[in-house]
């Protein structure tokens, strides 16, 4: 995805020279543990640590006869090792080395990833401070609800980010697998122990039974992850798109020099940031459906996965990495119009204070259905330029519960951000 938002350490991770790294890695660990419990010459082991090395373009060269990626990969390999070529892969097949390089790609890719959110986190809890008093209406419906802050409003999407943060971190951490077990999962190459030394050695887990492969449910755990990862800043971006309509206006995003928002129409701004993290945002959905359909494989094995997760997996990083960083950048751009927030809320007319007016009623003790038809009646009859608290003062039934003096810290808003800050502060710790 070419874009100046693109982070090129996480495209880096998924290229084939880090990816046979990776396998690479695997390979002279395993001669390592191999040799310290003299499965294979600790000459060999020294030989393959010092002289293992690989070219992309020799692989593919073998890979045209052998039609054999990993063959290809272990022949390259134990050209420049030598005599003691012979023991690279010894007692692994290609998914031991496979599943468990991939493991240590994800690992890579998650630390990218986590660097990321938190940009995206930090810049959420700095617009959430800056407008945590700045009055907006709330709507439900598409309608005037009730009044809110900014701050509280973001605030939520920062709280979901969090719970997407720990999601991702967990699908991660179950991820870490190291798989050695051999063609079905008996160990019947190499013993058990070799596995759990390999393991700890790379930083990561045994798997508790293998077949051919690690489980595939733990790969759409990622990528459901990573989906629901794509479903909160969806949700964000939603919401900021309808508060940059013409006649909304709340927010807009930032608009650089010399940027044009249409080529017919000079005077547009639009909110293509946020429309694009949308549009991120299904592609990810997609993604995890994909992990999903690879869970069910023949027997021990098939390689109907492979194919898709060659695919999937670095489409999605690269773009849950993306859709974050757009995202940091659009929050941290974005003008917040304080004076359009509050001309909003004058257009409701006063009907967004309805609620703590039926609640005074109520505790004036008047019956809260007859409070709430009340209330309703007077709303419901709202001329052009009239306003709830006036027409509340001049109404026989209900005018004389209400003294001006509370009428008008009702239409101030003060009990609707009484406890704003207290709710803020859950996500700023």
């Amino acid at each position: 995805m070419i874009s100046r938002y693109t982070r090129p350490e996480m495209g880096l991770i998924w290229e084939s020279d880090a990816r046979f790294a990776k396998m690479m890695e695997v390979e002279i660990a395993v001669a390592q543990v191999q040799a310290q419990n003299k499965i294979i010459p600790r000459a060999a082991a020294l030989a393959i640590a010092k002289n293992a090395k690989f070219s992309v373009k020799r692989i593919l060269e073998i890979e045209k006869e052998t039609k054999h990626d990993v063959i290809a990969f272990v022949s390259n390999l134990a050209e420049n090792v030598g005599d003691y070529g012979r023991f690279i892969h010894y007692g692994m097949t290609s998914s031991d080395v496979l599943d468990t390089a991939f493991s240590l790609q994800v690992a890579e890719a998650g630390e990218v990833l986590l660097e990321t959110i938190e940009f995206l986190e930090k810049a959420l809890k700095s617009k959430v401070k800056e407008h945590r008093d700045t009055l907006c209406a709330g709507r439900t419906h598409g309608m005037f609800a009730e009044p809110t802050t900014f701050g509280l409003k973001l605030a939520g999407y920062l709280a979901e980010l969090q719970r997407n943060k720990k999601r991702v971190l967990t699908a991660i951490d179950q991820m870490k697998i190291c798989k050695l077990s051999g063609a079905v999962g008996t160990y019947s190459g190499q013993p058990p122990e070799i596995e759990s030394k390999v393991a700890k050695k790379l930083g990561l887990k045994c798997e508790v039974v293998a077949t051919q492969v690690v489980p595939r449910d733990r790969h759409a755990e990622m990528l459901n992850a990573l989906a629901m990862l794509g479903a909160g800043l969806e949700r964000l971006s939603i919401e900021l798109r309808h508060l940059q309509r013409s006649e909304v206006s709340e927010v807009i995003e930032g608009f650089t020099k010399g940027q044009k928002g249409s080529s017919a129409m000079p005077h547009k701004k639009n909110p293509i940031s946020a429309e694009n993290i949308t549009g991120c945002a299904r592609l990810l959905r997609s993604y995890a459906l994909a992990a999903q359909e690879n869970i069910g494989l023949w027997h021990e094995r098939d390689i109907s996965h492979s194919s898709v997760e060659r695919v999937i997996f670095p489409d999605a990083f690269i773009l849950a990495d993306y859709a974050v960083h757009r995202m940091a950048i659009l929050i941290e751009g974005l003008n917040v119009q304080k004076k359009q927030m509050m001309d909003n809320i004058d257009l409701s007319q006063g009907q967004l204070f309805s609620s703590q007016v039926l609640l005074a009623l109520v505790e004036k003790g008047m019956e809260r259905e007859k409070a709430y038809y009340h209330i309703q009646r007077l709303c419901h009859s709202m001329g052009k330029g009239e306003h709830l608290m006036n027409k509340i003062l001049k109404d026989s039934e209900i005018g004389r519960l209400i003294k001006l003096k509370e009428l008008e810290k009702i239409f101030k808003g003060e009990r609707n951000k009484k406890y704003i800050k207290k709710i803020i502060q859950r996500v700023l710790v």
